[in-house]
């Protein structure tokens, strides 16, 4: 028996979202605060990348601002990449990129050991039901 089905046999109920009605939003309509742009899609970088980034804000030639326009970034993004540069060579306070990457791997497998508890004790009170 996989995951999934121990979690019908503990009563719990799959969520699979909210029914699609099929109509799709109109492209010409602009969803959302009037005057906001559209968010632009997530994207990642290679740390190669982030360091070469990184290394022309610290040469001074350009402006950060620049920078982040002539390579299609946001500038906060190429502000923050800076930053995390400085903690990661001890210039500023702040976790390290080891340290932030620890942490998120640590909070993940906390939430899953939860996630396990809880499933246990759904089981226990299931089976003691059961066996009265």
């Amino acid at each position: 028996m996989g995951p999934e089905r121990e979690h019908f046999s503990l009563g719990l109920i799959r969520f699979g979202g909210h029914p699609r009605s099929g109509v799709q939003p109109r492209e010409d309509v602009h969803h959302g605060e009037h005057g906001k742009k559209k968010p632009r899609p997530r994207r990642s970088f290679t740390p190669e990348f982030k360091a070469e980034i990184v290394e022309l804000c610290r040469r001074g030639d350009r402006s950060v601002g620049q920078i982040a326009k002539d390579f299609d970034l946001t500038e906060t993004a190429v502000r923050d990449w800076v930053k995390q540069a400085e903690v990661d060579a001890g210039e500023r306070d702040g976790l390290t990129s080891s340290e932030r990457e620890e942490l998120a791997a640590l909070r993940r497998e906390n939430r899953r050991l939860r996630e396990d508890v809880d499933i246990l004790k759904r089981a226990t009170a299931f089976f003691a039901k059961e066996t009265r």
